[in-house]
């Protein structure tokens, strides 16, 4: 069993953030995107990753090798951006036939990955929705058999969203109508879905069966990102590292603070993720995700994500800040640099 994570893309919702920094790679309740995913099928026993980089790739390539040197990684590079399917099909030659777990690099779930891992068929993640028009949708038999998929429909025919997990016991087949429709690509079809191959081997008569996940954490934009981060806290508890520096600080849990942090005449929390080496002096710091090697002084913030290496200091706001920013709040106008 081989993993497969796209991690190509360019993450723009998140921006100022994701010029500088991988979606893959923010922060989130003391780890990042990635490590989340990877430990999770880390754990359920799978050894073998291959990861689908592009933008920033070189990023994802050095935290990986760094974060899992026990792991086997490969890395296949996406340069054209021709969605999801195009970037599977990418890993035809180190999938051979292996079956593999297929995890979006921007989805972090609950389910039971041991279950999904052992299941004598192929099964996608699903999880139900207000608004499924924005998602590739699963439509059901009466015996619970998915029997067709089918990406952003207008008139959904299934509130059961697909989540971005996949088993896929049959690879070759899928490689298979990966190709055919890669070859009929037409002039302007400029982006493939996996939906749409997935789709082809139903019509072709591949079994699928569905599983729930419970949790469906949503990390693509500034405001879900937070949410995420404050519901993945209080799942993993929150973390303060021994090595760090408190003087006159109150720590609200819960939170989660990298090594080698300095603060000073502040109230941490609650739902606050600090990284490493970042140093904050009279800030009062709630529901936030602050970056490391970053310096906050003087300064409110509620509901914000800061990147990595920023340094702030003056007024009450809720700021959505790009790493290596500076910014003065203090009164003498706003400098960017």
């Amino acid at each position: 069993m081989k993993a497969i994570i796209p991690v190509a893309g360019a993450g723009t919702k998140l921006r100022p953030h994701t010029y500088t920094q991988p979606k893959a790679l923010i922060p989130l309740a003391g780890k990042t995107i990635l490590s989340i995913i990877v430990d999770q099928l880390h754990e359920a026993g799978i050894n073998d990753f291959i990861f689908i980089i592009g933008y920033l790739g070189e990023k994802i390539q050095a935290y990986v090798t760094k974060q899992y040197p026990d792991l086997h990684c490969d890395f296949v590079q996406q340069n054209e951006r021709y969605g999801i399917g195009h970037a599977i099909n990418l890993t035809r030659e180190l999938v051979g036939t292996d079956e593999v777990m297929i995890v979006l690099g921007d989805t972090i779930a609950d389910y039971d990955v041991q279950e999904i891992i052992h299941s004598p068929v192929s099964m996608l993640g699903v999880k139900k929705v207000d608004d499924p028009r924005n998602f590739g949708v699963a439509e059901f038999d009466e015996e619970g058999n998915i029997t067709r998929v089918v990406e952003k429909p207008s008139i959904p025919k299934s509130n059961m969203a697909l989540v971005g997990v996949y088993k896929i016991k049959e690879t070759a087949f899928m490689f298979s109508c990966l190709e055919k429709l890669l070859m009929t690509k037409e002039e302007g079809h400029e982006e493939f879905s996996l939906t749409e191959a997935l789709e082809c081997m139903m019509l072709q008569g591949a079994k699928f069966k569905s599983f729930k996940v419970s949790n469906w954490f949503d990390c693509g934009k500034k405001e879900t990102l937070l949410e995420s981060n404050a519901t993945l806290l209080k799942k993993f508890g929150g973390t303060i590292s021994e090595n760090h520096s408190f003087v006159n600080t109150i720590i609200i849990p819960p939170v989660s603070i990298a090594e080698g942090c300095d603060i000073k005449n502040s109230v941490i929390g609650p739902n606050v993720a600090i990284g490493e080496h970042t140093k904050l002096n009279h800030a009062i710091i709630k529901d936030s995700i602050i970056g490391s090697y970053s310096n906050l002084f003087e300064i409110v913030l509620s509901k914000s994500l800061i990147g990595s290496d920023a340094e702030i200091r003056g007024v009450n706001r809720s700021l959505n800040i790009g790493d290596n920013t500076a910014i003065d709040l203090s009164g003498g106008g706003t400098g960017l640099g």
